[in-house]
């Protein structure tokens, strides 16, 4: 498979990995990348240290084409993109945050830089500061999310419309008919996250990724808009979210009970009760733990089942 995705990342197929917080450590990314797709290293839920431990670890288990994705929200975000500069990373994927602020300096120290978008204004934005690729996620993602809630259906063919950037679509994405049906849309490659969220190289916590199998249809939901959108899966943290918003609480109060380390409680330490747990609304989708290689083998053969079908289905000849 070669497409624009292939040869800008150098990699076998147009397949990358999410960089999602507690779950994307060097393991996930290099079994990722070592099975023909992106693994990205997700710097999120990492102080400076930990990512060079991950990055000089990820190193030492791959020699294929890897990245690190950096949300820009992150309070220490100058001291990653000094690490990801002094190690010598190629690929960086930037999110939340304005593309213009560091896409120069990461291009100037040789770095192919994408970046995660969910509408059509920071197309523009990306192309004025010379991101090279657009991540398009839609509101069927895991973790944080628009606020707009726009589907992948919609904002694929949407920006199309308005950029020729090499387009990745992201959101609802875990398996080879998905795959297919994002390059209909006008895609050029998939990130994939819950899908390689629920592998036995996730560093996610186990009693987490055993939620995340029993999720089932409508198992998660997009909340805390407020403060900044996001979709988890149903547990007591929240129902209590949910409550508070019914009621009227503030932005202030939503903070509050969010504080700190929620999402580490929940996905990393494995606090079904009282944790934010973060997955995508594909988690309905997933029944089982496994390999990266098994879910890369299966992703794949289902997508090359599917254009076969679709080329040799003569209802589709007009």
């Amino acid at each position: 498979m070669s497409n624009k995705i292939t040869d800008i990342f150098k990699i076998k197929y147009p397949v990358v990995q999410g960089g999602m917080v507690w779950c994307s450590g060097w393991k996930l990314a290099a079994a990722v990348s070592n099975n023909g797709g992106l693994g990205l290293i997700g710097a999120g839920s990492m102080h400076p240290e930990v990512l060079k431990e991950h990055i000089t670890k990820m190193k030492s288990a791959t020699d294929k084409p890897w990245g690190v994705n950096i949300p820009l929200l992150y309070p220490e975000v100058d001291k990653l993109i000094d690490i990801v500069i002094e190690e010598g990373v190629k690929i960086v994927f930037t999110s939340a945050g304005n593309p213009a602020k560091y896409t120069s300096k990461l291009k100037e120290n040789g770095i192919v830089v994408a970046h995660v978008i969910a509408n059509s204004r920071f197309a523009k934005k990306c192309e004025d500061s010379g991101v090279d690729v657009l991540v398009a996620e839609g509101f069927e993602a895991g973790g944080h999310n628009s606020k707009e809630e726009t589907t992948t259906m919609v904002l694929i063919p949407q920006l199309r419309k308005v950029t020729n950037l090499p387009l990745i679509a992201a959101g609802g994405i875990g398996t080879g008919r998905g795959m297919a049906a994002a390059f209909a849309l006008g895609a050029d490659g998939v990130q994939i996250g819950s899908r390689f969220a629920a592998s036995t190289e996730s560093s996610a916590h186990p009693d987490f990724l055993k939620k995340v199998v029993e999720a089932g249809e409508g198992g998660t939901t997009l909340t805390l808009k407020q403060i900044g959108p996001v979709r988890l899966i149903h547990n007591k943290f929240s129902a209590e979210v949910d409550a508070a918003q019914k009621r009227g609480a503030s932005p202030e109060e939503l903070r509050e009970m969010l504080g700190k380390g929620r999402a580490k409680k929940g996905m990393f330490l494995g606090d079904l009760d009282e944790g934010e747990l973060e997955i995508g609304q594909v988690a309905s989708m997933i029944d089982q733990v496994k390999p990266v290689a098994e879910i890369m083998d299966e992703i794949i053969g289902e997508y090359k089942e599917v254009i076969q079908d679709l080329s040799g289905n003569t209802s589709f000849q007009f």
